[in-house]
């Protein structure tokens, strides 16, 4: 049963959606480096549940740290972060407690803890738990911001809209860190608000793709073959519930190019080498070349939805019919960007750690 990531600075995230508390060990980043709650308040609050395009739970995600924090300063043991469940609704999930939601862990989880896993919300694989990660991830954004090092998401798709791509990069990535629904475009923005509602009267939910930037990055951080910088970009990712895909660069779209149009040629002023296209989203073979890291991410729609769906009781053994009850996301492609951002932010400090040594975020 494993629950951590990462090899230098490392994360463990641990509860349930309706248990008392989640949490996370935010472990190896160096002493001295400076914490501030109120930047934490406003990433956590990027995550929240807002609006009629999220669910109705309301979390205060109150957090506190337990251990590796004084006068707001690390110490360099181990971070240890509490944030408390308030709005729980447990009996929402009694009456369909042994019929297996479509899209969900359900069978998986029962297949792999036998039954005994909190089916309670999702228990330990509800995106509750993201919350912890956003907590955990923005220390370690604060900190990158400190080197110069920015990470910004935007909503590149949502149920079929399309928001404008990036422009001016450097400065569309530290505006969408304010912004409560992160386009580029406002007037797409409010096309997909309005498609989320739609969904949302239909009984139904809709998906979308992230697309993250990250700038100020030097070149030659990461490692050939097995510890890529997509490699290990992409096993992060791809633990955030819902994620469904991962790309770099161009992503899937090489595919319908030729080599003459992909290569980024490089090009040099002084001193300073750069590219004329980025068309590799900043990574030749696993390790960064100078250029803005940009990657996408695919969400797929929310599985729980209103309508009635065919299911498996696997108590009786014997197919059912499911109308699932609760509060819950008609989307969460726009929730899920400040997890992105997170998820990031953990990971560049971990490669960052093992390519200068873990005292490097501190100076």
């Amino acid at each position: 049963m494993k629950n951590t990531f990462g090899q230098s600075v490392k994360i463990t995230l641990f509860g349930e959606s309706h248990g008392p508390a989640i949490g996370a060990v935010l472990d190896g980043l160096a002493p001295g480096i400076e914490i501030d709650p109120e930047y934490i308040k406003i990433r956590l609050a990027l995550r929240s549940a807002r609006g009629d395009i999220s669910t109705a739970r309301k979390e205060k995600d109150a957090f506190q740290f337990v251990s590796g924090v004084l006068d707001n300063k690390t110490t360099g043991t181990p971070i240890g972060i509490i944030i408390p469940n308030q709005d729980t609704r447990s009996s929402d999930y009694q009456l369909t407690e042994h019929l297996l939601r479509p899209g969900h862990a359900d069978y998986s989880a029962y297949a792999k803890y036998h039954g005994h896993q909190d089916i309670r919300g999702g228990g330990h694989f509800s995106g509750r738990i993201t919350a912890a990660l956003v907590c955990a991830g923005a220390i370690c954004l604060r900190t990158l911001e400190q080197k110069g090092i920015f990470i910004g998401t935007h909503i590149k798709s949502c149920a079929g809209i399309n928001d404008a791509n990036f422009a001016d990069i450097d400065e569309q990535v530290k505006i969408l860190s304010t912004k409560s629904f992160p386009v580029l475009d406002d007037n797409k923005g409010l096309l997909m608000k309005q498609a989320i509602l739609d969904a949302k009267n239909d009984g139904d939910s809709v998906g979308g793709i992230l697309e993250t930037a990250v700038i100020g990055l030097e070149a030659g951080i990461g490692e050939p073959w097995f510890d890529t910088v997509e490699g290990i970009l992409a096993h992060g990712l791809f633990s955030i519930p819902a994620v469904k895909g991962v790309a770099f660069g161009l992503g899937f779209n090489f595919a319908e190019k030729r080599g003459s149009e992909t290569n980024d040629s490089p090009f040099i002023t002084g001193d300073k080498i750069s590219f004329k296209t980025n068309h590799n989203g900043g990574i030749n073979g696993g390790i960064t070349n100078g250029m803005p890291l940009i990657f996408q991410c695919v969400i797929k729609p929310t599985s729980s939805i209103a309508k009635q769906q065919t299911t498996i009781d696997i108590k009786q053994k014997e197919n059912a019919v499911l109308q699932i009850q609760g509060r819950h996301d008609p989307a969460i492609v726009h929730r899920a960007r400040e997890v992105v951002n997170a998820m990031t932010a953990i990971i560049l400090c971990d490669l960052l750690a093992l390519r200068y040594g873990t005292d490097w975020l501190a100076k």
